[in-house]
């Protein structure tokens, strides 16, 4: 499996779903995100198990990505009739609801494979990608199909990215918002561990 991070994010135009449901034949994902960070996850298939929850808690979040200048893009393979459908499907009743933010047609395979996250079979595993503000992928991790991921971490790596481009600073082991930072050097490592080993 590739890794992105350190690299362009592959960039993909696409028939998307909007989060106002209207449909865009020519999604970009380079305009889309100018000046801003994104995350963009895949997901297996729509009307799926794992799935629903993993976007409705996505969505559930949005104002915190938001508040953070990060956009949310999903993709799977699935035709953007499909995910109209599902979104107009009831939470209820195994829908996802009016997600309010983009989700993507990948039915030609081109953008999981060119995210390296196609599984045997053809569905995308659970890849999720953070993208800065030059549109370089600083942070990735793919679970298999089984395995739901967890939102609020990647909303912890956004918090530790954007610490570091303000302080220069780097984030020890279990960093979260509103904890000290490391100076990258010798000293830096001392003094952090002086006063926080006992925490890690």
């Amino acid at each position: 499996m590739a890794v992105l991070v350190g690299k362009a994010a592959p960039d993909f135009t696409a028939a998307t779903v909007l989060g106002n449901n209207s449909i865009d034949e020519n999604f970009n994902l380079k305009a889309h995100i100018k000046n801003k960070y994104a995350v963009i996850f895949f997901y297996p298939l729509d009307f799926t198990f794992v799935c629903p929850s993993e976007l409705i808690a996505f969505d559930h979040r949005l104002k915190e990505f938001k508040d953070r200048n990060v956009e949310v893009i999903g993709v799977s393979i699935d035709s953007h009739f499909t995910h109209l459908a599902w979104k107009n499907t009831p939470v209820n009743n195994g829908g996802i609801g009016q997600v309010a933010y983009p989700l993507v047609a990948d039915i030609k395979h081109e953008i999981c494979k060119a995210y390296d996250v196609e599984a045997e079979g053809g569905v995308a595993y659970r890849g999720s990608f953070l993208i800065d503000k030059t549109g370089i992928v600083r942070h990735q991790v793919v679970n298999d199909l089984p395995l739901g991921r967890n939102i609020d971490e990647m909303l912890r790596m956004i918090d530790a990215l954007q610490f570091t481009e303000q302080h220069g600073e780097v984030c020890p082991a279990g960093w979260s918002k509103g904890k000290a930072g490391m100076k990258a050097d010798t000293k830096g490592v001392a003094d952090y561990l002086a006063k926080h080993a006992a925490e890690l």
